[in-house]
């Protein structure tokens, strides 16, 4: 025997549709901001070692260690992260509200260029490659520590809002 035919108005089967992703776990948003605050500390540090070239590419080399491990574990798994976590924050009131992790460690990421580009330029030899790469990471983490601004996150909005924009095109 045949199967019956749908009638003609039956709508179409539909696959479901895929299912939405949840974002991830929120952290608190005093965490990276207190990393931001070591970043900078660190960061001119490197550029006051300028005399001593291999101080100041050992500093970096932490720095570029760091942001290599908040961009692949996830900003709360650095060691500012670990700081914050057990000296920190227990000293602090529960946050207000919790912020998505991945506007910081993609934040992390760009940090990760920059300071490993610079890096890996000094250490082949190329002139200021380490103090203009620490120059560069140290704007972002002042504006980070001082203001809030996290650059690296609003590059991650910006990126969001233009894939959404093309999405709905």
């Amino acid at each position: 025997m045949s199967e019956p035919t749908p009638p003609a108005s039956a709508a179409p089967a539909v696959p479901n549709p895929a299912p939405a992703r949840r974002a991830p776990a929120g952290i608190d948003p005093r965490g990276p901001r207190f990393g931001a605050w070591i970043n900078l500390v660190l960061l001119v540090t490197v550029l006051l070692l300028g005399a001593w070239p291999a101080a100041a590419t050992a500093v970096l080399a932490v720095i570029v260690l760091s942001f290599a491990i908040g961009t692949f574990r996830g900003v709360g798994h650095t060691w500012q992260g670990w700081v914050f976590r057990r000296l920190v924050r227990p000293r602090l009131a529960p946050p207000t509200e919790l912020e998505d992790p991945r506007p910081p460690t993609f934040a992390q990421l760009v940090g990760l260029i920059i300071t490993g580009a610079g890096l890996l330029l000094g250490l082949v030899g190329v002139p200021y490659a380490v103090p203009v790469a620490a120059g560069l990471a140290l704007i972002a983490a002042f504006l980070n520590a001082v203001f809030g601004l996290c650059l690296g996150c609003e590059l991650y909005l910006l990126g969001i809002r233009l894939r959404a924009s093309r999405a709905a095109a």
